[in-house]
């Protein structure tokens, strides 16, 4: 049984992409800019219970994401941060196609905004490269967490990765999906049912 398109894939198919491609004056459909991947990194670093907190971060990455994390080790030994070489410290997941629309569309029109005294997110995070990368301080902003059986506060980064080259390209291309920048209204975001 083939399940239904998400809802932001289909937005950026019907009104997105021909609005971008009008902007940014482009006549190769193949030049206007898209979202590659989603890259969610959570660092539990040098805590005092490591195992416990790795654990913790593995199961609500999961919960968060609907994916698998990987555990990641650190590379360099920093003897202040008691801190060696190949210990795990974090988790990191890497989300493509599907997944990648599912988890944008959660981020961007259900956890965002409840963030307390939310008045929207960085315009100046990108990188230079096209890329845009967000901190979030804690995940019970995600609906999937259940509130009673958090342990810990654990905070990650989200980096959105685009085919743009530039920062202007992938800024107009997320305000356009409805990333809620501060400073700047909502571009064509449809109508919540």
């Amino acid at each position: 049984m083939k399940s239904e398109m998400p809802t932001l894939l289909r937005e950026y198919r019907e009104r997105v992409f021909p609005a971008l491609k009008e902007k940014l004056g482009v006549k190769n459909p193949h030049q206007v800019p898209k979202v590659q991947k989603v890259v969610v990194n959570c660092c539990v670093g040098s805590s005092q219970d490591v195992k416990v907190a790795l654990e913790d971060a593995l199961h609500d990455m999961q919960l968060i994401t609907g994916q698998r994390p990987i555990k990641t080790k650190a590379k360099t030994s920093i003897a202040n941060f008691k801190l060696r070489e190949n210990q795990e410290i974090g988790v990191k997941v890497t989300l493509r196609g599907r997944a990648m629309y599912e988890f944008l569309e959660r981020l961007i029109r259900i956890a965002l905004p409840t963030i307390r005294d939310f008045r929207g997110v960085s315009p100046k995070a990108f990188d230079g490269c096209g890329n845009y990368t967000l901190g979030i301080k804690e995940q019970t902003i995600f609906p999937e967490v259940e509130l009673e059986k958090v342990k810990r506060q654990i905070g990650f980064d989200v980096t959105i990765c685009t085919s743009s080259k530039d920062n202007d390209g992938a800024r107009e291309l997320l305000a356009l999906m409805g990333m809620p920048f501060a400073g700047r209204k909502a571009v064509n975001a449809p109508a919540q049912s």
